[in-house]
């Protein structure tokens, strides 16, 4: 059964599927180690691989 919301929108907080990630070719701009992302690197905006990324996160 659905749960509608006062607005009479669905609410549905369900896991969801999106299907696959492009994934784009990038280098690290910590390790200069190649790795792919999940998203299309901007130019001029730091890239880090899944290693990097989380030393910096612990900060």
């Amino acid at each position: 059964m659905a749960d509608f919301h006062r607005s009479g929108f669905k609410r549905d907080f369900g896991p969801r599927e999106f299907g696959p990630r492009e994934m784009h070719k990038a280098t690290c701009s910590e390790c200069g180690q190649e790795c792919e992302v999940p998203f299309k690197p901007t130019e001029g905006k730091p890239v880090y691989c899944k290693e990097c990324y989380s030393k910096r996160r612990k900060f």
